[in-house]
């Protein structure tokens, strides 16, 4: 069983930046692929980023192409998604998830492990 939580949400303005960091327990995640997904209100779940176990980057969202930053910290257990120039609409509740292995990574059918998400305000 893998617990979990990510911390670093909060209300910006447009144009500001935020770190995301999804600290796993209950085992190591360094063997198993992970992902950030988002989900705004009214909209369905949309993925993110994914990254995979050496850190290779596996995608981006279109929309998030070019400002956000998905890595990982193994010995910490640790993923991150660094945001740059946040926009409204990226507002939405955003969760960490890890991989099952299977070969899409847009499917949330395809994660075995959820956090509770954190909420990323973008104000105009």
């Amino acid at each position: 069983q893998v617990h979990l939580q990510e911390t670093g949400g909060g209300l910006v303005q447009a144009g500001e930046s935020l770190r995301l960091t999804c600290t796993a327990s209950g085992r190591p995640v360094a063997n198993y692929g992970m992902g950030w997904w988002r989900q705004a209100p009214g909209k369905g779940a949309e993925f993110v980023a994914g990254i995979g176990t050496g850190g290779r980057v596996i995608d981006y969202a279109n929309s998030v192409r070019g400002r956000f930053t998905i890595s990982r910290d193994n010995a910490k257990n640790t993923l991150y998604l660094q945001m740059n120039n946040l926009k409204p609409e990226d507002t939405a509740v955003y969760q960490c998830a890890v991989h099952g292995g299977a070969t899409y990574w847009n499917s949330r059918a395809n994660y075995d492990y959820w956090g509770q998400g954190t909420q990323v305000t973008v104000s105009s």
